[in-house]
């Protein structure tokens, strides 16, 4: 655990929030090795924090025992130069446990993800995440997607409960997070709470949620490409429209319609392009199933798309 209060570090954020895949074996059991390898190489590619079991991380198909080894080792690897940042989900009394096994194993932080299953109410919800917060003494952020849709009013009060930090809205509803971010700043005038783009590929909306005042993304794309994600994160801060606008359409919007193509491809295609630069984590767990070979193709021609246009910007640069 690092000694800074997560909000601080994470509000100054100088690099893409990384969401490192979950390694197996060819047992099918976790491989700690090749994930100690994987959060090692986000981190010395400039990551600003590592989200681990999470969704890209898998944390649907992890026992606690190995949700735990596996938080650990992101722990041991990251040794406090980036903040660790763990998943929790389910209902409020495994959401409880794995908060508390993320604690015990180091992390910095909770992503507290939907609740399996129920569609609840927001009285429930706020309970729910309320109860999870209090839990432990880490920082939380709550995500938004799915069953889990909140009211302004509901936000409001999740940023009025002590221990949560943030919200990360995988929803997509740019109304809603902007009647959400009003009612944060009129109802909560004086204290700080962030916000997160959380949707899939989210630098293809980066655009749209930098308008509203969101500037923190989760980057599933610097789990296999660090140096394009990178690149568009400091385009991006920089203002260079014109770097970001190329790689939009010549990378991340074919990647956007490959993701498409396949249910799971949030995760599995990720994982396939992280066996693509030569780090071999496995497939995915089941119910998940593996991208067939011409998506795997498709996905390495976008990733050497990808890094033809770095290199044309910097020749462009250089002359």
């Amino acid at each position: 655990m690092t000694s800074a209060p997560l909000a601080a570090r994470l509000t100054d954020a100088a690099g893409p929030l990384f969401f490192p895949v979950t390694a197996y074996g060819p047992d099918g059991g976790i491989g700690l090795e090749a994930f100690r390898a994987h959060v090692r190489a986000g981190v010395d590619a400039g990551a600003a924090a590592v989200f681990a079991c999470c969704g890209t991380g898998e944390f649907h198909a992890l026992t606690p025992q190995e949700f735990g080894q596996v938080v650990a080792a992101a722990v041991e690897e990251t040794a406090g130069a980036v903040p660790v940042v763990a998943g929790a989900g389910y209902g409020t009394a495994l959401a409880v446990q794995y908060a508390r096994i993320a604690e015990e194993s180091g992390a910095d932080g909770l992503l507290a993800m939907p609740p399996y299953l129920v569609a609840a109410g927001q009285e429930g919800l706020l309970a729910h995440y309320t109860a999870l917060a209090a839990a432990t003494s880490l920082e939380t952020i709550v995500y938004q997607r799915d069953n889990a849709v909140f009211t302004p009013e509901t936000v409001l009060a999740l940023a009025r409960t002590p221990g949560i930090i943030g919200l990360k809205d995988g929803y997509g509803d740019l109304d809603l997070m902007q009647r959400i971010v009003s009612a944060v700043r009129t109802g909560l005038p004086d204290g700080d709470f962030l916000y997160f783009n959380g949707l899939p590929t989210a630098e293809f909306t980066g655009l749209a949620y930098r308008g509203i005042g969101i500037t923190l993304y989760s980057s599933a794309v610097f789990a296999f490409a660090p140096d394009i994600a990178l690149a568009f994160f400091r385009a991006l801060a920089d203002g260079d429209d014109e770097q970001v606008n190329a790689l939009l359409d010549h990378f991340y919007r074919p990647l956007v319609e490959l993701r498409a193509k396949g249910r799971g491809y949030a995760v599995s295609l990720v994982k396939a392009g992280v066996r693509l630069e030569g780090l071999d984590v496995g497939t995915v767990r089941t119910p998940l199933t593996e991208p067939p070979a011409e998506h795997i193709g498709e996905l390495a021609a976008i990733i050497a798309a990808g890094r033809a246009l770095l290199e044309k910007h910097r020749t462009e640069e250089d002359a």
